[in-house]
């Protein structure tokens, strides 16, 4: 007699001859998925500097922008309002007309700019603040010109944590066009900054204004500086706090162009590296060596009063001045002090200047001045699909000139008013690719990934062991961008 366990291997047997059979007759087995990348996942590819381990929306919800309204549903103000990790992503381009200013309140949010069909997304009119931690946004427009009157910065922040801004370009800005300071775990990197506005609604009077740079472990790398008249950038902290004392500022491979009245300047009581940055002096820059114009507080009271920074400035390449190329200190420092500090000793001179740079642990890759002249023209910016102001901008970097003068009595590229150089641009629309499931990755996009289009899956981890399905398809967009600036 037969074992019971005979049976059950004979059971088996014809399971298995049963399977063989079916995959050879022609219908389709279910497919096989995809392998996930094993790998350490950044803020993002590319995300360097102190704010690169931000994550975002990691893990959330996904939230499409479906319109170009200031307000409502579908509109990125509702996005940016909602609570909860989330992935805010564009089925629109074009330019947001905002009719108040936005802030960023609810953290743990990621803006990916570059999913937007077209020519991608500006904001006009009004300021977007970064009041919250955990924050990255990328491959965004912000161009706030004076029609809304508004005396504010374009994009900026301060007093919060692990911050990262990519690939973004601000212009038009009545105050700075964009300030971050005293936050912490901080990376503004590969943005374009340019033409701030000088004689325009500010109450008090003339500004044109880059930016207040600062943060404990920030920093702040291959972005493009260029036609302001001052604050490029200024150094700087709230004004007078101990929190100077311990912050750590690195500042590497940015490009200054065309400054007018003042360069870099400020640095009370803090903690920078210089390193590696082009200066470009333009026809409206009055001193062309300038890399850095030192200073101490001189409030008596404040907690920083008459207290020098400490500086390791090296590498920086000033186009035009041999001397100062070679010789940072003396000739770009040194001699850049403001007047009113009349003679500076040789031993405040010395106590100031660091023999080596502040530690960042190789967080920056880090070119020659030279080479990221190069790198920054070609990639910084919004530079998915470049808009035609960040295009003209490149351009006269490029040439050496300026499109225009300002029509308030600004001259040489300092402009006075975003209609001096002909106002927003328009960016065309191209219609969303077809996304079945909703979960922001298009259809084809998944069926080439093994992935289901039909099935939400943007949180899964079926690419990557780091980063999140949906995360994966962003960073893909700009896969090209990411791996070609940072060649050596």
């Amino acid at each position: 007699m037969k074992s019971p366990r005979f049976f059950t291997f004979l059971l088996s047997l014809f399971a298995l001859l049963s399977n063989c059979k079916k995959s050879n007759s022609g219908t389709p087995s279910t497919p096989i998925g995809p392998t996930p990348v094993q790998e350490t996942a950044y803020s993002f590819p590319g995300a360097e500097g102190f704010g690169r381990n931000a994550i975002g929306g990691r893990g959330g919800r996904v939230i499409k922008v479906t319109n170009l309204n200031d307000a409502g549903a579908g509109s990125l103000r509702e996005a940016i309002n909602a609570t909860g990790a989330r992935i805010i992503v564009f089925d629109v381009s074009g330019t947001i007309t905002l009719n108040s200013s936005l802030s960023i309140r609810n953290g743990s949010v990621t803006i990916a700019g570059q999913t937007a069909p077209g020519d991608g997304i500006c904001l006009r009119n009004y300021a977007l603040g970064v009041d919250a931690d955990n924050v990255i946004i990328r491959y965004m427009r912000f161009r706030l010109g004076d029609v809304s009157r508004q005396e504010s910065d374009a994009l900026g922040g301060r007093f919060k944590n692990n911050i990262i801004i990519d690939h973004c370009s601000m212009s038009w800005s009545v105050d700075e066009c964009t300030s971050f300071y005293a936050n912490e775990n901080f990376t503004l990197q590969w943005c374009i900054i340019s033409e701030s506005l000088r004689n325009s609604v500010h109450s008090k009077g003339p500004h044109g204004y880059a930016g207040i740079f600062g943060g404990r472990q920030a920093s702040f790398h291959h972005n493009l500086i260029a036609h302001h008249d001052s604050r490029n950038p200024r150094f700087g902290e709230e004004a007078g706090k101990a929190f100077a004392l311990t912050d750590l500022v690195d500042y590497r491979n940015n490009v200054i162009y065309n400054w007018s009245n003042n360069s870099a300047y400020g640095g009370e009581a803090m903690n920078i590296n210089l390193v590696n940055n082009y200066y470009k002096p333009g026809p409206a820059t009055l001193k062309r060596e300038r890399i850095f114009s030192i200073d101490k507080n001189k409030i008596v009271g404040t907690e920083v009063y008459d207290i020098w920074g400490k500086f390791f400035i090296d590498g920086n390449f000033v186009e035009g001045s041999t001397r100062a190329t070679s010789d940072n200190w003396t000739y770009g420092v040194y001699n850049q002090f403001h007047s009113s500090y009349g003679t500076v000793s040789d031993a405040d001179k010395a106590a100031m200047k660091l023999a080596a740079p502040l530690q960042i642990n190789n967080n920056v890759t880090t070119h020659t001045a030279q080479a990221a002249y190069t790198r920054v023209l070609d990639y910084s910016g919004a530079s998915f699909k470049r808009d035609a102001v960040d295009s003209r901008i490149i351009n006269t970097v490029r040439k050496g000139n300026y499109t225009a003068n300002g029509s308030a009595g600004s001259v040489n590229g300092i402009i006075d008013s975003q209609a001096d150089v002909g106002g927003w641009p328009l960016l065309n629309q191209l219609t969303a690719p077809l996304d079945t499931d909703g979960d922001g990755m298009p259809d084809e996009w998944e069926k080439a990934n093994k992935l289901d289009h039909t099935k939400a899956n943007a949180t899964g981890r079926n690419l990557s062991t780091g980063y999140d399905n949906i995360e994966v398809y962003i960073n893909s967009l700009v896969k090209t961008i990411t791996e070609s600036q940072s060649q050596l």
